[in-house]
């Protein structure tokens, strides 16, 4: 009996230490009210990138998610991209570029969190907005809407995900990064549309996903009328002040989507969006009850192979602060770094305070969070007029505010960061021609141009293009053929017949008999087209050969399954009997192109044909090109130059680095993209194939490889800008200064271990221009370049003060009555070993 009262005795023992082990623990999992998240029991401001695994090889994600992290990221989002893992009904990949649960698990292991975009609709700038192909074919099928065909297949991959998520334990309360996840994506642009049925979607949609799994919440951006279990989300350039709210008084306002520049469609003019703007944006939204804002994109990268959907480059989102090749875009990067720092400088008193807001005048307010009982406050001033400054009373202290600014005092009394006032180090990016990967020797094999009997699919009319393509390639042939007599023809010499193709996209290689006679496309507004081009017909039989190509499947838009593409109509004018319609003319058709099915573009598909050397003028349209190269020296990101090309696709050791079109100019005469990023990860050492198809022309003995790099790095600081928001930081409830001299000053870094070579530029007094294009102004120290040499030559990193004693004496200031503005610009390179 005593051994028994001793062993009851040791149990309850355990069963106390237990119970109070679990007792101290933290809640795991997220919850919300209406100021923030609550993540295992802990608030918390949250600065959102959006990266996605696919546009970049696994070989890069942990170097671009560390990025993110030193630019003060704590949460990465990201889409699941439901065509590449369910290519084809009931078969899954998650492997290699398409590992979503390596990814998600390499953000964990840098400290980070995750949100889930599950879709299944991404939009994204994707192929068919995410959606395979063969949901397309499901009979009576209608992609989001209340049509029983759809939702049973939206459910299944929705459940598909969430139990791969579960089952890698990934979500927040198994201890995993996952903390938000979204169901549908901008819903209320094509609601309407659908009428009772969108209304019964959105509510299907929302139980749905909560009864999956509802230990994370779930969101949907650009819901107004989202269910209760749902948090609606905003998505725009300035949702401060273009969202509405939450739709419920407990839900929090967050940001899904705040577009850092714009995607760019072939044909384009540059995309542009200011560091200043992007941080005056996110300040103000943190100042109206904001808790989470991401950056749509962070790093945008690459749409590989035919992934991007209609008329979409290849470069995605490359004005990111992550550029497209992974380099860090300064000073969008360190602007916005910057940012975060001073807003977590003010968290206690954003997530414990107070907010109060005074409106001084139409354009100026001040927003205070404060909590006097625990000495907590942060004060954001604001001017919102676009061009004129203002001077500002705080608490009795005068503040100057440049125009369309932010600035944060993150203790109500000391300004740590302004939006306006970029302290933080501007690059300028650089294209290398590599020594080592020049001098291609080039060689050619053209495709045959087929006839009426040389395809198998015959049909009364052209077939439509999307549906005969079934996405597995861009290209279709299409041919006729007609017999004419010489009494047809024009009589005269100087009279040619036209060819006329009314298109309903999205482009088309035409040819007769054999030969080339020209190329037609639309564009990203208008994907149908009229192709018209003066042709010379023969007495007798004559072919007629179109190749069309699509560029991307569509991926916004209501009724998305019900697109069309592909040559309609199909007129010869000009004849003696006038205009002949041969659109029912009987057409043959074969989907892709012979090099694309023998895979010309594999070290084994290269040995099924005969390749022959550029010996003359490249032969011009569908011919394949291919040249061996050893890889650029160095570590810099790799590119192929393709400016002196047209139009096709490139294939670097059998992987695609998708589609190129320098040929379509933008309205500055310029192409929307010239170079190609070749990842490292798809490089050997030496011998690496490279095999461009060409579909109208083009020189590849032109094609120049290149290395890149933000090696060019600059400051312009003024006289009265703030010192950068490092100078402070908090300890506990005490906001202390850790700079010994809070002053303005140029502070440059070098990237990774380079240093610095050479000051390329310096000018204290008033120099204008930007990062690689700095001019002197009518007034410049002398002394400017040996000050910099001297502060930064053979240095990772140099601080240059913005101080005129240091620059002249005060009797030989050439300038002495202006304010000063300090341009430097210098060259890094990697140090030499001894």
């Amino acid at each position: 009996m005593a051994k028994f009262n001793q062993i009851l005795t040791l149990v309850l023992f355990i069963s106390l230490l237990v119970t109070s082990a679990i007792g101290d623990e933290k809640p795991r999992g997220v919850t919300y009210d209406s100021r923030s998240l609550i993540i295992n029991g802990n608030r918390e401001l949250l600065f959102s990138g959006s990266i996605h695994y696919p546009r970049s090889p696994p070989e890069m994600w942990p170097d671009i998610i560390r990025k993110a992290k030193e630019g003060g990221i704590n949460l990465i989002q990201t889409y699941v991209f439901w065509n590449i893992h369910e290519p084809v009904q009931g078969q899954y990949n998650f492997e290699g570029n398409f590992d979503i649960v390596k990814f998600i698990k390499e953000i964990a292991k840098q400290d980070m969190y995750v949100t889930l975009r599950i879709g299944p609709y991404i939009e994204a700038e994707w192929t068919s907005g995410g959606f395979p192909y063969w949901l397309r074919e499901v009979d009576n099928i209608t992609f989001r809407s209340y049509n029983e065909p759809f939702v049973h297949h939206m459910k299944k991959y929705a459940e598909k995900i969430i139990d791969l998520m579960k089952k890698e334990k990934l979500f927040a309360p198994q201890g995993g990064p996952i903390i938000l996840a979204q169901i549908e994506n901008e819903y209320n642009n094509v609601q309407a549309a659908y009428k009772e049925n969108g209304k019964k979607y959105i509510e299907w949609a929302a139980n749905m996903a909560v009864k999956l799994y509802d230990g994370v919440p779930w969101i949907m951006c650009k819901q107004k009328e989202a269910p209760p279990s749902v948090i609606n989300t905003c998505n725009g350039r300035h949702c401060a002040d273009t969202f509405t709210g939450p739709n419920g008084p407990n839900k929090p306002s967050l940001w899904t989507e705040n577009w850092t520049a714009q995607y760019r469609t072939f044909g384009d003019p540059p995309s542009q969006r200011a560091a200043e703007d992007l941080a005056f944006s996110v300040a103000r939204f943190f100042a109206k009850n904001g808790t989470l804002a991401n950056y749509y994109m962070y790093h945008g990268g690459t749409n590989f192979g035919r992934s991007a959907s209609s008329f979409v480059t290849t470069r995605y989102y490359d004005e990111a602060p992550l550029d497209e090749f992974g380099l860090m875009r300064d000073p969008k990067w360190s602007h916005l770094r910057d940012l975060h720092r001073a807003l977590r400088l003010s968290r206690r008193a954003l997530l414990w305070g107070t907010p109060t807001v005074q409106k001084i005048n139409e354009d100026l307010e001040i927003t205070v969070y404060e909590n006097t009982a625990d000495h907590m406050c942060a004060a954001f001033l604001t001017n919102n007029h676009t061009i004129l400054p203002s001077n500002i009373t705080f608490r009795g202290a005068q503040y100057y505010l440049p125009e369309k600014s932010v600035s944060i005092l993150a203790d109500c009394k000391t300004v740590v960061y302004n939006t306006q006032t970029v302290v933080s180090q501007h690059n300028s990016r650089n294209f290398v021609p590599s020594e080592k990967a020049k001098n291609l020797k080039w060689e050619m094999y053209q495709e045959k141009v087929p006839t009426f009997n040389d395809l198998a699919l015959k049909n009364n009319v052209p077939l439509e293009l999307y549906s005969l393509l079934k996405d597995k390639t861009d290209y279709a042939w299409y041919s006729t053929s007609i017999n004419l007599n010489q009494h047809d023809l024009p009589m005269k010499p100087d009279i040619l017949t036209v060819l006329q193709v009314a298109s309903m996209g999205h482009a088309l290689a035409a040819f007769v008999n054999g030969k080339y006679v020209g190329f037609g496309h639309g564009d990203n507004i208008e994907k149908s087209f009229v192709f018209r081009q003066p042709i010379v017909l023969k007495p007798g039989i004559n072919h007629i050969t179109f190749l069309a190509e699509i560029i991307g499947y569509p991926n916004s838009g209501a009724y998305m399954e019900k697109r069309f593409a592909g040559p309609r109509g199909v007129t010869i004018q000009g004849l003696m009997a006038g205009t002949l319609d041969i659109t029912l003319n009987v057409w043959g058709h074969e989907v892709g192109v012979f090099g694309e099915k023998e895979q010309l573009f594999t070290e084994e598909g290269a040995k099924k044909v005969k390749w022959t050397p550029i010996t003359g003028p490249p032969p011009g349209p569908v011919t394949w090109y291919k040249a061996y190269f050893d890889a650029p020296e160095g570590t810099d990101p790799v590119a192929l130059r393709m400016n002196v090309m047209q139009k096709g696709m490139i294939w670097v050791n059998g992987k695609s680095l998708g589609r190129y079109w320098v040929s379509f100019l933008s309205p500055l005469g310029q192409p929307t993209q010239a170079e190609y990023h070749v990842p490292r990860a798809f490089l050997k050492p030496n011998n690496n194939l490279l095999v461009v198809f060409e579909e109208t022309g083009g020189n590849p003995e032109k094609i120049e490889i290149v290395t890149v790099n933000r090696d060019t790095i600059c400051s312009m600081i003024t006289e009265y800008n703030p010192p950068n928001v490092k100078s402070w930081e908090r300890s506990g409830s005490k906001f202390i200064a850790v700079a010994e001299d809070l002053k303005a000053g140029a502070h440059l870094t070098c990237p990774d271990d380079n240093v610095i070579e050479k000051v390329e530029f310096a000018s204290y007094g008033n120099p204008d221009g930007a990062c690689g294009n700095f001019i002197i102004g009518n007034c410049t120290s002398p002394n400017s370049i040996k000050v910099a040499e001297q502060h930064c030559l053979g240095k990772h990193n140099c601080s240059i003060p913005v101080e005129r004693e240091i620059f002249d004496e005060p009797n030989k200031d050439p300038c002495p009555n202006i304010f000063k503005t300090l341009a430097v610009q210098v060259k890094c390179v990697v140090p030499k070993k001894n």
